[in-house]
């Protein structure tokens, strides 16, 4: 994957600072967005220190405005050239019974985790689509989004985050089919309970509702897993790399559960 231009959203920390790493390790050039300037610049630093030759370049932006995200891949193009691999890993999730769920939170969940990644799409396609045609060099295009597991099933109180990764799904199923002779695979990895900030939130949300302390918090998303722990982030970034390494042409229009099993009962 030498010299091959890879974009990252919510690349500050997480999964997606995981994802840089395991990218950069392989060779990619990297823009690395997300909506603090402050924390994607301590992740470039870091990169280096880890991969001393990468280049990066980092690209402020809320993907859901769609004119930063434009704005964004425009110097992200300038820089790089065009984009062959998308990750959209931007994500947040907000947790309300459904009676609380007001017209704000819904629209909220939906422009990060959904519209988002539609946004981030449409703006690197074109040129990902020129770099893979024949004419444009044959290089091929990979559009990876992070879903969820709650893109699969149903969970109780966060609704509108499992309305909007339930999207993220279907939409990479519809663009998967359209896009299957062009040289540009799209696919969906959607993990379980990941040790992210998200699920950080989520502890503390379960502490102050409940009174269990951060241990029992986390004890019960972990059980969830039948491997009974949290998913790693660089589990998730191993299979990223998977999906864009060569040999994986075929691998088209999936959503594929890092979950230790929860979804196999």
């Amino acid at each position: 994957m030498n010299n091959r231009h890879a974009l990252i959203t919510g690349a500050g920390a997480g999964i997606g600072a995981a994802i840089a790493l395991q990218l950069a390790q392989a060779g990619c050039r990297l823009t690395l967005c997300g909506r603090s300037q402050d924390t994607l610049q301590a992740q470039a630093e870091a990169l280096h220190a880890q991969v001393s030759d990468v280049a990066v370049l980092i690209a402020p932006m809320d993907v859901a405005d769609e004119h930063a995200v434009q704005a964004a891949v425009q110097q992200a193009q300038a820089r790089f050239g065009p984009v062959n691999i998308l990750v959209n890993n931007a994500g947040q999730a907000s947790s309300q019974p459904f009676a609380k769920t007001d017209a704000a939170l819904w629209q909220q969940m939906l422009n990060v985790n959904l519209t988002g990644t539609y946004h981030s799409i449409q703006a690197v396609l074109p040129g990902m689509l020129e770099a893979a045609s024949e004419q444009g060099g044959g290089t091929p295009g990979r559009i990876i989004n992070i879903a969820s597991t709650a893109g699969l099933q149903g969970y109780a109180y966060v609704s509108a985050y499992v309305a909007a990764k339930h999207g993220v799904v279907g939409l990479t199923k519809a663009l998967a089919l359209e896009l299957a002779r062009k040289n540009v695979t799209v696919n969906a990895i959607c993990p379980g309970y990941t040790e992210t900030d998200i699920v950080r939130e989520a502890v503390q949300n379960i502490v102050s509702k409940t009174g269990k302390t951060e241990a029992q918090a986390r004890q019960a998303l972990a059980a969830r897993n039948p491997q009974q722990r949290l998913v790693q982030p660089q589990e998730v970034a191993q299979s990223v790399l998977w999906l864009c390494a060569a040999g994986s042409d075929a691998i088209n229009g999936q959503a594929i559960a890092i979950d230790g099993g929860e979804l196999a009962g």
